[in-house]
């Protein structure tokens, strides 16, 4: 029978922690001077002496011998037994310990190891040479650090007449650059002498812009393709898009023919993931979506009319004021309208009618701003009238979070690239708001005055860290974001993961309680008129059967506007 002695003891165990605490000062001893002793000793004239602490250093050049290594490989085989002993063998080694575990000898050097030890395990419960005492310290004070943001530059439009900033774009490589498209969007109110430009910006160098973009109409949209840092595409305010390559120029290398064209401004505009990289698709207010290939744009490769009916019926369409597509959804993309609804929709379907997936209603003005969280596609982001919501793919009756009403109209919004669970948004009043739904829901956790003219665009840098606002007077205002706002915390995915996961389930059964109150309301109702009606309608005159109809239709109106206002209360 062979014996084992094992000792187990996991790592994180071993060792006493250090502990270290601030306490003032003490006084442990006080020895009083003993005047029989000074007759001993003999005082001398004090004198001060510079004296230099450190010592004497020469700087010389060594010239060290090179050393050469070489890596070879070694095989390990187990050795050390006797040669009558097989040690493949179980039955030969156990006999061969037991023998051995009986001499004299064999104990004794067990005791003198056992001593050595001894004092190593002691060493070890002492100091855990693992632990690192101060890593919590510093998450800690990262942590504690208020947000905070400031104004970098200010890049302004070099017309005498100002033009709104409707669109951004960071150059891909780096974010050095920024591009702005400059268009007037009130109706009627442009002039001849307003400039057409539009411009790409140094970031470093706000006192002119470094490339002009001459558009045959003002640019509503502009954007960088991710893949070619020097091309660019843009929607025009006549509805036609055009396309650049900055190093031929100010002028587009290709235009869109007006007849093919949007008929309305386009609002959005965004490239594609495919193998040339040339594939665009564009929305705009005349209910159309319109695919591109930049290299060919005298007609689209493809057309959506957002016929609510999906009959494909271009009067009665919902007009694109957002687009939203996702890299890792190919097939997949949202539009906002100026109805106040999300339309989901499928590229890849056969029909038209397939192609609208479903709809999303819970804003009461247009839709400006639509993104997906860059870490949960599944949950998308809309700007529309004063509120921000935040929305799940399997809720289509009503957002799971959002803002409470704001002051002012909202009219553009972003997540953060860096951290999911910080987006931000711009007011009418010039205000900038920064909100981390993981801190607090009800207000931003920052709130900038960042001009006093209206914002109407935004844009974040691929790092988080610098965020770009467009005013009504043409000023792109660029500002740095602390680090805490920039920075990924500590199970931040995690618990936004479990909080979208936690509102959704809310949702699902607040859903599920209101369809079983409807379909019992509508039961009863039915149920009463079949029993009264069989007896009462043949004595009641027409006048009577009127009267009582519209008693039933107050009725109704006034348990609707009831459940509004118990939906409306647990909301706030």
């Amino acid at each position: 029978m062979e014996i084992v002695h094992v000792y187990t003891k996991l790592r994180s165990e071993f060792g006493r922690q250090c502990l270290f605490s601030d306490r003032p000062a003490e006084l442990l001893l006080d020895v009083p001077a003993d005047q029989s002793l000074a007759s001993q000793f003999t005082q001398k004239t004090h004198r001060d002496q510079g004296q230099q602490a450190c010592r004497d250093m020469s700087e010389h050049q060594v010239n060290t011998k090179r050393f050469e290594s070489v890596c070879c490989g070694l095989n390990h085989e187990e050795g050390g037994w006797p040669k009558d002993v097989n040690h493949q063998e179980m039955e030969q080694t156990i006999r061969f310990r037991k023998k051995v575990e009986k001499e004299e000898s064999y104990i004794n050097s067990i005791l003198q190891l056992g001593s050595v030890m001894e004092h190593c395990i002691r060493q070890n419960n002492a100091v855990d040479i693992y632990q690192d005492c101060f890593e919590d310290g510093e998450k800690l004070e990262e942590h504690q650090e208020p947000p905070s943001a400031k104004t970098i530059n200010v890049f302004r439009d070099p017309n005498e007449l100002k033009r709104t900033v409707t669109g951004l774009s960071w150059h891909p490589d780096g974010g050095e650059k920024l591009a702005a498209a400059y268009s007037c969007l009130d109706f009627q109110k442009t002039s001849r002498d307003m400039s057409l430009d539009s411009y790409i910006w140094d970031i470093e160098n706000p006192n002119r812009p470094e490339l002009s973009l001459k558009p045959a109409s003002p640019l509503v949209c502009l954007e960088y393709n991710p893949k070619d840092s020097h091309s660019l595409v843009g929607g025009s305010y006549n509805g036609q898009i055009a396309y650049w390559d900055t190093r031929r120029g100010s002028q587009p290398v290709e235009t869109s023919s007006v007849e093919h064209s949007h008929r309305d401004p386009v609002y959005k505009i965004i490239w594609l993931q495919s193998k040339t990289g040339t594939d665009t698709f564009s929305a705009s207010t005349d209910g159309q979506v319109l695919w591109w290939d930049v290299r060919k744009l005298s007609e689209p490769t493809e057309r959506l009319v957002l016929d609510p009916g999906r009959e494909g019926n271009p009067e009665r369409a919902l007009g694109a004021i957002s687009l939203d597509f996702e890299s890792t959804m190919p097939t997949k993309f949202l539009v906002g309208t100026e109805q106040g609804l999300v339309v989901s929709c499928n590229r890849k379907a056969k029909t038209p009618a397939e192609k609208m997936v479903c709809t999303y209603d819970g804003h009461h003005g247009p839709v400006y701003a639509l993104q997906r969280n860059p870490f949960f596609p599944k949950n998308f982001l809309t700007v529309g009238d004063w509120t921000a919501r935040i929305w799940s793919e399997d809720i289509k009756e009503s957002s799971i979070m959002w803002t409470k009403n704001q002051m002012s109209y909202l009219m553009d919004a972003c997540w953060s690239p860096v951290r999911p669970a910080v987006f931000f948004t711009v007011k009418m009043d010039g205000m900038l708001d920064m909100w981390d739904i993981l801190f607090k829901q009800n207000d931003p956790t920052l709130s900038l005055k960042v001009c006093d003219e209206a914002l109407y665009s935004l844009r974040l840098q691929d790092n988080g860290r610098l965020v770009a606002c467009g005013s009504q007077q043409g000023e792109v205002t660029l500002l740095e974001i602390s680090s805490g706002l920039s920075t990924l915390q500590k199970n931040e995915k995690s618990l936004l993961a479990a909080m979208f996961e936690r509102e959704t389930k809310r949702e699902k059964i607040l859903e599920a309680r209101q369809r079983e109150i409807r379909l019992k309301e509508r039961s009863r109702s039915e149920q009463s008129r079949s029993e009264d009606g069989g007896q009462e309608d043949a004595d009641q005159s027409p006048l009577q059967l009127m009267a009582r109809a519209e008693e039933d239709f107050y009725v109704l109106t006034e348990t609707e506007m009831k459940r509004e206002d118990q939906d409306l209360s647990s909301e706030l």
